[in-house]
């Protein structure tokens, strides 16, 4: 499915599923003008395409102690197709690890991390960052102050 084959219920239905995703049927519907039947209908059409990936609960990492916010550059030893596969395995099992992205530039990926305070981050940093396989170097970025965050995409 094609953004050009979305109509205005399915982009209203996206928006509104974004802004709260416990939203009933009923009140989904209510929401972007249509009955619960063919609300529920376009609702599993968007899943089934892979539109909609899933629903979670968005948390208060201060609340829950992971308030430090890293961004680490991270270069590898070399740029062969097994490295960067073994690499990609690895982060995936690092747990304080929220994203990475392979990228283009003067280094290779770049991870976001999410972890209680600087010490947390020297272990993280020492023990698994730089112990993933391929690793040569890193430079890290402390963010001071979480100015925008969110998963919602504009559509």
């Amino acid at each position: 499915m094609q953004t050009s084959e979305l109509d205005k219920y399915d982009l209203n239905i996206l928006n509104a599923l974004q802004e709260d995703g416990r939203l009933s049927f009923t009140d989904l519907g209510k929401r972007v003008g249509l009955t619960t039947t063919p609300c529920i209908d376009r609702v599993r059409k968007l899943e089934r395409a892979g539109i909609i990936k899933g629903y979670s609960a968005r948390l208060s990492a201060s609340a829950l102690d992971k308030g430090l916010v890293v961004f680490v550059q991270i270069s590898l030893d070399r740029t062969s197709k097994k490295t960067f596969e073994d690499f990609r395995r690895a982060v995936h099992k690092v747990s304080s690890v929220q994203e990475c992205y392979l990228v283009t530039g003067s280094f290779d990926f770049l991870v976001k991390a999410r972890i209680k305070d600087m010490a947390a981050y020297r272990n993280l940093l020492e023990d698994e960052l730089l112990n993933l396989p391929g690793v040569k170097e890193s430079t890290s970025i402390a963010a001071m102050e979480i100015v925008k965050e969110t998963l919602e995409i504009d559509i």
